[in-house]
């Protein structure tokens, strides 16, 4: 089959590698869609990657072409998204059903070969089936989608509640739709894009603040009274929208760090006595998994993808790219300010 393989930093290429075979309860997914993930992006532009050659792709969709012995819920032919992450299923963390945390876990697409690649094996209780009125290419959604309902899961959501989304990316995005799903009452997003403001308003935000403008939070407050949000969550893994969490909340609020940050950080001390002064709960999120594997984030997205209560549609995407073209995709995020949405790999291109 024909794959995109990593070699080293900045060395993926387009070649031939033999076709994975599924072995006891496995199956082997024809893979249609593969999403570039963020971090994606340090393993190959940078040195992140653990290991050489490797076949990297996590976030993918495709039809189940062979099964292994001992396979009993999926059949040749249907479609599925795949749940990358591999727990051990030993160790307490995953008797517990926090299967994000195992101490031995593996990964499709960074610990082991994954989806930039014409097909691609995992365990059937990794293989999440969906309808045919799901496409394909939404298929290939579904693993941020589960990231940003598992960070929503981390605090104690109310309906009714006020909430801040800091960072507009495609988990923001998510996570905006999953908390008008859920209840809340009014939902204000901040980013320094004025595209990804609008479209968020497109999608039900109910304030958008543009936070380029250093007055931002003056004109937020210009009434006079200064705003606080029940929740506040923040998708970017951005130095400066984290510390904004601590401002935002409301004293007795809650915080969750759902993105990943890419550099140290540091904090003052009156940044950081706004933990103790407001007695707010700060917590983070990692990955999206729960009791009964792959748990209810993954259940819920499939769910509420058919239903069209989560959307998904062009406006969330930048590209899409062939398989064949992989390297010029992780060209893009080289050209500061290019990429506006999610890049897509066609694995039958």
């Amino acid at each position: 089959m024909k794959a995109g393989v990593l070699h080293g930093r900045e060395k993926l290429v387009y070649e031939e590698v033999d076709m994975p075979l599924p072995g006891p309860g496995d199956v082997l997914v024809k893979v249609k869609f593969t999403g570039i993930c963020g971090s994606d992006i340090p393993r190959v532009n940078g040195n992140a990657a653990h290991s050489y050659p490797i076949i990297l792709g996590h976030e993918f969709s495709g039809e189940v072409v062979k099964i292994g012995e001992n396979v009993e819920r999926l059949q040749v032919g249907d479609r599925v998204a795949g749940a990358p992450l591999l727990p051990c299923m030993e160790c307490e963390q995953c008797k517990s059903g926090d299967y994000a945390l195992c101490e031995n876990y593996s990964f499709v697409g960074s610990r082991r070969n994954g989806s930039f690649a014409e097909y691609v094996v995992i365990p059937e209780k990794n293989a999440i089936r969906f309808e045919s009125s799901i496409s394909y290419m939404k298929g290939a959604f579904f693993e941020p989608i589960t990231v940003a309902y598992h960070g929503i899961k981390r605090l104690n959501f109310r309906p009714g509640s006020s909430v801040a989304i800091l960072g507009v990316g495609n988990i923001g995005f998510f996570t905006l739709q999953w908390l008008k799903l859920l209840g809340a009452s009014h939902i204000t997003v901040f980013d320094i894009s004025e595209e990804r403001l609008a479209l968020a308003k497109r999608y039900g935000a109910n304030e958008c603040i543009h936070t380029k403008d250093e007055n931002f939070l003056s004109e937020m407050n210009k009434n006079g009274q200064v705003r606080h949000f029940d929740f506040v969550y923040e998708t970017a893994g951005n130095t400066a929208t984290i510390k904004l969490t601590f401002e935002l909340v409301k004293k007795k609020g809650a915080v969750c760090l759902i993105g990943t940050p890419t550099q140290e950080l540091t904090f003052s001390i009156d940044e950081w006595e706004k933990i103790n002064r407001k007695e707010f709960t700060l917590t983070g999120s990692w990955m999206s998994y729960s009791k009964d594997f792959p748990g209810e984030e993954w259940k819920e997205t499939a769910k509420y993808i058919e239903s069209g209560a989560i959307q998904i549609d062009d406006s969330l995407l930048y590209k899409v790219f062939p398989l064949s073209e992989i390297a010029e995709a992780f060209e893009q995020f080289k050209i500061p300010g290019a990429v506006k949405g999610k890049i897509l790999i066609d694995s039958e291109k």
